[in-house]
């Protein structure tokens, strides 16, 4: 924009024109800021080769530039970011003390970048590298280790080959998918190491590989790898009692398992009944004590081969009352559509109403439904077959009481009453709330109370997931080659390490110093909080802009940043990060 100046103003600039500029620069300095703290610009360099026709901008630079945009926009199409640089030139070149352009972030070169990041042998050392110094920068613990698998979906067309498959998916099985295993450190659920596979590929192989690199990463033995019941297969298992680590995971509900675990329940019942559980009771938010769990431990010898070598594992089978009312309130869920569905199958007669004329054919159809809604045996259905007779005269004519009459038959089964059964139905209720879960952890290393409360913890890793879908919007993809969508993952997984951190890390400091945030929350401004999210943290900062006044020439005569608020210099501060972040944006005078 172009204006003209005044008198004075004129004197001292000597021309009558000035250009204005007014550029976003919200939380994208925090930003970068964080990342250049926490090791990115140095580590993305040490691992990714520079070509020597390359532009000046390195590639640790561009990973950081590019993370800032994605977790400001929440959009990682690369057409767009040269528009965008395009509108923060100078704050970005200030920020990172490179000349920025916006060719430095055009669509090939950012493909370039997601190429190099694909490549195991420079992605696993920058995953390496970036787990040591956040481990040393943050202190923080390497004791759990959390793995987990989720897909993302994607409209591609499926081919012999690529990463994109159909298989088992929670979100949507009509679309092809890509499946991402991570493992992840408690307790602040920060990413450690990631493998991106075609979607059809099966959880229980994929745990081995992912524990062999977090092992390798990590500086210590006894390790206590964390998962849900796909990581309990016995391979899995044998290979972290082997390497000197320890485990927690759930018990799938098949093969011996299922067999036996009515006979673990029937335990635990005669067990609660002489009052031998151990119960783990916490309090509610308004003070009152809750159970939580309870439950018992029994100690069992493991091996895969006979001949091989064994060790001994402990089984925790807990019950989960919370849990138990969930499987009730899901149990009378089924029971009533299940009697509605079974009462319309045989409609009283009338106009366009099919009745079932056969027996077997109606003993298949409640069969169908009680399985549908997982029913069997909680329902007693009775069923009657009504035989309607009609007389006619054979043949046309008026009728007399010598004619020969005919009779017809028309039957039709109809169920009279849907009783529930009681028995049945308390006997399994009695089965509802229990889980069986299995260790090798000793008990002074995981007792049974700590064995619960660490699984349920679960949602640290999930939020992970959560991140990478809602804050950097992996889906749907806007990449097609398999090398384009291994990088780009692997770089949105950067993204959430950078978030994840960011939380903890103010987290901490706000819980260390005993303080508390104001104004995160629109709709309480005054509400204090010592636990903020990274999400609210960065939205804090969405009011700064920097205003540049420059000369037709293109001389900056002043520049002047929005003042920082107590909020944002209190988290800059949390962070470790100093005001002079955004400050060294601008300049206070003409002629300073």
């Amino acid at each position: 924009m172009r204006v003209p100046l005044a008198q004075q103003v004129q004197e001292l600039v000597g021309t009558s024109e000035l250009v204005i500029i007014t550029e976003r620069v919200d939380d994208v300095a925090l930003l970068i800021g964080h990342m250049v703290k926490m090791g990115f610009v140095e580590v993305l360099d040490r691992h990714i080769p520079r070509h020597w026709q390359q532009r000046e901008l390195s590639w640790g630079w561009t990973a950081v530039i590019w993370l800032a945009y994605i977790l400001t926009k929440g959009d990682h199409r690369k057409v767009s970011v040269e528009a965008y640089i395009q509108g923060m030139q100078h704050t970005l070149s200030h920020l990172s003390g490179q000349v920025i352009t916006p060719l430095d972030f055009s669509d090939d070169r950012l493909g370039h970048l997601l190429q190099h990041l694909s490549k195991p042998t420079y992605w696993h050392e920058i995953e390496r590298e970036l787990n040591t110094r956040s481990l040393e920068v943050y202190a923080l613990s390497q004791h759990v280790i959390r793995c987990d698998a989720t897909t993302v979906s994607g409209t591609h067309e499926v081919r012999d080959g690529g990463l994109l498959q159909f298989g088992h998916s929670k979100d949507d099985p009509r679309r092809p998918q890509i499946k991402v295993m991570m493992g992840s450190l408690d307790p602040l659920g920060m990413p450690l190491a990631t493998d991106v596979l075609s979607g059809e590929r099966a959880d229980d192989g994929l745990y081995i590989p992912l524990i062999k690199r977090l092992e390798a990463g990590m500086s210590q033995p006894g390790l206590l790898f964390v998962g849900d019941c796909k990581m309990s297969a016995l391979d899995t298992r044998a290979y972290v009692v082997g390497r000197q680590h320890l485990y927690l995971s759930p018990l799938p509900l098949t093969g011996a398992t299922a067999e036996a675990m009515a006979a673990w329940i029937s335990d635990g019942i005669a067990k609660d009944r002489d009052g031998a559980l151990e119960r783990l009771v916490r309090r509610n938010h308004r003070d009152e004590e809750v159970l939580v769990a309870e439950g018992y431990e029994f100690e069992r010898r493991c091996g895969l081969e006979e001949g091989e070598a064994e060790w001994t594992e402990r089984v925790l089978v807990v019950r989960s009352p919370a849990h138990a009312e969930r499987q009730v309130a899901g149990l009378a869920k089924r029971l009533a559509p299940a009697e509605h569905k079974l009462a319309a199958l045989t409609p009283a007669r009338g106009r366009g109403k099919r009745q079932i004329t056969e027996e077997a054919q109606l003993v298949a159809a409640i069969d169908k439904v009680l399985k549908e809604q997982q029913v069997e045996g909680l329902l007693q259905v009775e069923w009657q077959q009504e035989i309607e007779r009609h007389t006619h005269y054979v043949g046309r004519g008026r009728g007399s009481a010598t004619r020969q009459q005919r009779v017809t038959e028309h039957s039709r089964y109809h169920l009279p009453r849907i009783t529930r059964q009681e028995g049945p139905s308390r006997a399994l209720t009695q089965l509802f709330g229990w889980k069986a879960f299995v260790t090798n952890a000793p008990p002074e290393r995981l007792s049974l109370r700590d064995a619960i409360l660490c699984y349920r913890h679960e949602y640290r890793i999930e939020r992970i997931f959560n991140r990478l879908k809602s804050r950097v919007h992996i889906a749907p993809l806007f990449v097609k080659l398999n090398n384009q969508i291994e990088g780009l993952t692997y770089l949105l997984t950067l993204g959430v390490r950078v978030l994840t951190v960011m939380e903890f890390a103010l987290r901490r400091s706000l819980q260390n110093d005993h303080a508390t945030l104001p104004g995160l929350h629109p709709e309480n401004k005054t509400k204090m909080t010592d636990t903020p999210t990274a999400e609210r943290s960065l939205q804090a900062f969405s009011d700064v802009s920097l205003t540049i006044i420059k000369q037709a020439a293109g001389e900056d005569i002043l520049r002047r940043l929005t003042p920082l608020s107590g909020v944002q210099e209190t988290i800059l501060q949390c962070l470790g990060l100093d005001t002079s972040l955004y400050r060294q944006l601008e300049i206070q005078g003409i002629g300073n």
